[in-house]
């Protein structure tokens, strides 16, 4: 992950890399960087590749450094999402998703030498290898994993895939499954494991054994930009000149690592009366006095309460038998009459899998039409998963400047609780409340009572203490969220809350700023938002850790 607090490292080989971006005239970035920066293997060959905002592109070739481009597509970033640091026993490269709203997608094409040994982490986009390193470990987690290997290379491979399905033209030795696939490529020594959580993996194989040419040879009629090198004494020849023995390491000023912008914080906050608790409409932006550890900061941008949403209805599907379906299906019709027109609205349900039920629309008889199309689904309880699978997929698809806010309806029992059956989630509680808190967004939950559906019986049923959890777990979410937390007690109660929700929703004001502490050292900075109204209370997020 990328860290931009002041670190020690030795700044010959240690360089935080800044990938131009360029912005169309709309403002929505959409631009390639190819062959943007070069970097030297360490004499180990370790490499380590983190992207949680996209896919990630490998090659291996015949040159003894490594390549790194990238391509962005979403919102204009205004500064370099890619950090590369270099030591003496690894290469780092890796997205911040500090850098990179919830709407923006980083593809990352990097080019490594066959010795190279590589681990490459994925968590929203896809991996596709083409080539054979010494060493190769790929973990994705909602993404596909493709692998084509030179026909007589010599690798002990082991695939695995959870949630989906390993597939081989390589072998036939997957297990019955189809989940499981341990081969040997050849004679067999290089060692390969491939992990796809909620993905699918496909092995290959191509011609002879060769790795992929350098791009130059392999398109010589494309126009390309000599590469920047990293490197020992960044050397503009001899690029793949071994680097020098490192000495110990020296600390990087932060005037040393190149920055475009500072960060742009935004914050979603409801305004009530703190006498009647009803919502405060009509205010603008100097009515709003906003500090930071104390110290005022000049509000950027402000949105009114008036200002659109994109709304996404997640509706926990695993605690509705067959004739509470029809009372769900009413109360996310009653959501949608209740929002108002200018919102666009989707809808997502889950079990164990998030199924897009609707994507984002301001068509309401369409909504209508799917949300009556909801049927009963067998399966376990992936909470987790689902929450971060509409931040990450469901708004990214979203091409307007409209707020985003998710509404989840659920009983909070994740299959990962005690005795809640199910394999569970794929990601962490505390790696999800960490996701809400960076969410350029706002979450409302709504924890369902049904303790009182289930009788403990034995000492495998669902006990008290887990219904306890998950209603402090969808509370915090709440919280991690600058949302509200509703406690319905039951199914017939659900059109009533979200009417709370939807008009709690039209008191929400957005607002963004550069903090003046420009400093990146991963504390906490504590935010306070003063509204100059008697008896006036802003609730919403209250802060952030400066990573």
């Amino acid at each position: 992950m990328f860290h931009s607090r002041r670190t020690k490292f030795l700044s010959p080989v240690l360089i935080t890399a800044l990938l131009i971006l360029l912005s169309t005239t709309q403002g929505v970035l959409s631009s390639a960087i190819d062959e943007g920066v070069r970097a030297d293997l360490p004499p180990g060959g370790e490499i380590s590749i983190v992207n949680p905002r996209g896919s990630v592109h490998i090659e291996v070739w015949e040159e003894p450094h490594v390549s790194i481009a990238l391509a962005v597509k979403g919102e204009k970033l205004k500064r370099s999402p890619v950090s590369i640091k270099r030591t003496e026993q690894l290469l780092s490269i890796s997205v911040s998703p500090r850098e990179v709203g919830m709407l923006t997608r980083v593809d990352l094409t990097i080019r490594i030498p066959e010795r190279s040994r590589a681990t490459v982490i994925s968590e929203t986009g896809g991996v596709t290898i083409r080539g054979l390193p010494a060493e190769l470990t790929i973990e994705s987690g909602y993404g596909d994993i493709r692998a084509d290997f030179p026909a007589s290379g010599d690798a002990d491979i082991q695939a695995e895939s959870p949630g989906k399905e390993v597939t081989s033209t390589l072998t036939e030795s997957a297990s019955s499954s189809g989940k499981v696939l341990q081969t040997r490529l050849g004679s067999g020594g290089k060692r390969v494991r491939l992990i796809a959580k909620r993905g699918r993996i496909a092995l290959a194989s191509y011609g002879a054994a060769k790795t992929v040419p350098p791009p130059e040879e392999a398109q010589p009629s494309e126009q390309r930009r000599t590469p920047v090198l990293i490197g020992a004494d960044k050397n503009r020849t001899g690029a793949g000149t071994p680097s020098t023995p490192l000495t110990d390491p020296e600390e990087i000023d932060e005037g040393d690592i190149v920055r475009v912008d500072t960060e742009l914080v935004t914050l979603n906050v409801s305004v009530i009366d703190r006498s009647t608790n009803r919502g405060l409409k009509g205010l603008v932006q100097s009515d709003f006095n906003l500090f930071e550890d104390g110290a005022p900061q000049q509000i950027a941008n402000f949105e009114s309460s008036s200002a659109p949403f994109n709304l996404v209805l997640l509706i926990d599907l695993s605690l509705s038998s067959q004739d509470k379906i029809g009372l769900i299906r009413d109360a996310a019709l009653q959501f949608v009459a209740a929002a108002r027109p200018a919102d666009h609205i989707g809808i997502v349900t889950f079990t164990h899998d998030a199924v897009i039920v609707s994507r984002l629309t301001s068509d309401r008889a369409a909504l209508r039409e799917r949300i009556n199309a909801i049927e009963k689904p067998k399966g376990s309880t992936n909470v987790y998963d689902s929450i971060a699978f509409v931040m990450n997929e469901v708004f990214k698809e979203a091409k307007d400047s409209r707020r985003n806010a998710i509404v989840v309806m659920s009983d909070g029992l994740d299959s990962t609780m005690p005795n809640v059956p199910g394999p569970g989630s794929t990601i962490g509680y505390e790696e999800l409340l960490s996701r809400l808190r960076e969410f350029d967004g706002v979450l409302y939950s709504m924890w369902l009572n049904v303790e009182t559906e289930y009788s403990g019986l034995s000492p495998l049923d669902i006990q008290p203490e887990t219904y306890d959890l998950a209603h402090d777990q969808m509370e915090k979410f709440a919280e991690a969220g600058g949302g509200l937390f509703y406690e319905v007690d039951k199914v017939e109660d659900l059109a009533d809350a979200y009417e709370r929700v939807v008009a709690d929703l039209g008191t929400v004001y957005s607002l963004s700023y550069r903090p003046t502490n420009k400093l990146r050292d991963g504390k906490w900075r504590a935010i306070r938002l003063n509204v100059a109204r008697p008896n006036a209370v802003a609730r919403g997020k209250r802060g952030y850790y400066a990573n």
